[in-house]
């Protein structure tokens, strides 16, 4: 497991590693395609570019600008539906607990004493598909938790929560 806390025995309160509850917002499907489309047809742009002005080894630049933009329409048609499938989040009064990732999937908890700083950040594509990311800080070396492709609106009431939650929560001694 990689966490910011070790899955602890049944006693009541414990904070245990089990699947989160939520999923992302179904939007957060087409935005990724969106973030993959825009991946991949800068590199198929400057291949086709520079196949055009390289004369005889121009052919070859073209070829490559092909296969990047095949591979990249296929992870395009296919990757971000299955990320969808994959990526969970849940709050709960005692922790955050977040699962990423699709061949190396990363499950997180963060106990509610650890969170330092929580923020939420809409980038333009995020805003152009009505969507938010929240970031919660802890004080793990591991760095923080990301919660992609929630609804703007859920988002804000999901840091205000979050807000609520820590600051009535005793600070870890750890």
């Amino acid at each position: 497991m990689t966490g910011d806390l070790p899955v602890e025995g049944p006693e009541e309160g414990a904070v245990r590693l089990r699947p989160p509850r939520n999923r992302l917002n179904a939007r957060a499907v087409p935005w990724w395609r969106a973030r993959c489309l825009l991946t991949t047809a800068a590199p198929v742009a400057v291949l086709a570019a520079l196949g055009a002005f390289a004369g005889p080894a121009g052919t070859w630049l073209r070829y490559a600008a092909a296969a990047v933009a095949v591979l990249g329409l296929a992870g395009t048609a296919l990757l971000p539906a299955w990320w969808y499938r994959v990526h969970r989040w849940e709050v709960t009064d005692e922790a955050v607990y977040l699962r990423t990732g699709a061949l190396w999937q990363e499950w997180r908890i963060a106990p509610m004493s650890r969170i330092q700083t929580v923020d939420t950040l809409r980038g333009p594509l995020e805003q152009l598909f009505r969507l938010a990311s929240v970031t919660v800080t802890t004080a793990s070396a591991k760095g923080a938790l990301r919660i992609e492709g929630l609804d703007h609106e859920a988002a804000a009431a999901l840091a205000e929560r979050l807000t609520r939650i820590t600051q009535a929560t005793p600070g870890d001694a750890t």
